[in-house]
């Protein structure tokens, strides 16, 4: 994984900086810029959109009071990443207090395929997936998605997890492994 072009660096720190200093439309920029790695990030790990879309409200709302703190303006998106990833993680425990996981909701995503067999398929290998990941452990499954999904390496997501580098590659690894091993069972393959 590459790090961002430095014209996506300069920006992020240009925009955090304004916003820093009280420009609402620099913080909205930063929003529309963001938000759909944000969203798509929450989505897989929660698995349901509406909650996501409300986790990726409370993350900006977080980002938004503590962007003052933040040190390193070019890693804007991993430092969002980030905060989501708690949110997501408190999501959970109320979740777990409360009633059980829900599953996602099939019809809500956009399919661009009119081939009614086609469009089967493909929602029958998006569940198929969206299973396999939800059998991955929650910290294993965010290591992996922000590695897959959202291209970061593995230094900003040691970052974002709070882990060290060693830790990263073991879990990216072991979330691998079962995913393939859930993916396995799909299949009829024996692992």
């Amino acid at each position: 994984m590459s790090l961002p072009p430095p014209r996506v660096v300069a920006v992020d720190a240009a925009l955090t900086a304004r916003a820093c200093s009280g420009d609402a439309t620099a913080f909205r920029l930063i929003y529309d810029r963001h938000a759909p790695s944000v969203f798509r990030f929450l989505v897989h790990l929660i698995g349901d959109r509406s909650a996501a879309d409300e986790a990726t409200q409370e993350t900006f709302v977080r980002a938004h009071t503590r962007l003052k703190l933040m040190r390193e303006t070019e890693k804007l998106l991993p430092w969002l990443l980030g905060i989501a990833r708690n949110v997501f993680l408190e999501t959970c425990r109320k979740r777990k207090r409360t009633e059980s996981a829900d599953e996602m909701d099939i019809e809500d995503q956009i399919v661009d395929s009119v081939n009614p067999e086609a469009l089967l398929l493909r929602r029958e290998a998006d569940e198929v997936l969206a299973q396999a990941l939800r059998a991955v452990p929650d910290e294993r499954r965010a290591a992996l998605l922000l590695l897959m999904d959202h291209g970061l390496a593995y230094a900003e997501i040691a970052e974002v997890l709070d882990w060290s580098l060693a830790k990263v590659k073991v879990e990216i690894h072991r979330a691998r492994l079962k995913l393939r091993a859930e993916l396995a069972k799909y299949l009829g393959e024996t692992t």
